[in-house]
């Protein structure tokens, strides 16, 4: 693969609290696991996706949609690992 391949889906916060200092610092961490550089974003706002306080900032609360953006060799693999996540409500559903 190509450093410029790029990866985009949309997922939905499901869990009850919203995307609170927990699942924040959980998503940061399964980031962390990948080399591709991984963005987190809800409507004008964005976030490092394998930093807390960025995906804090980003203040989404249930419903809210984000777009999971990944760019790099393993950009594919990072938004899929993410999307399950955020689809499994970060165990929290």
């Amino acid at each position: 693969m190509r450093m410029t391949d790029s990866f985009t889906k949309q997922v939905y916060i499901r869990n009850e609290l919203g995307l609170h200092a927990r699942p924040a610092a959980q998503i940061a961490q399964e980031a962390a696991k990948f080399s591709a550089h991984i963005k987190l974003k809800v409507g004008d706002l964005e976030a490092d996706a394998k930093s807390v306080l960025d995906i804090l900032s980003l203040a989404a609360a249930r419903g809210k949609s984000i777009t999971l953006q990944a760019q790099g060799q393993d950009a594919e693999q990072a938004v899929g690992h993410l999307e399950r996540f955020f689809l499994d409500g970060f165990g929290e559903s």
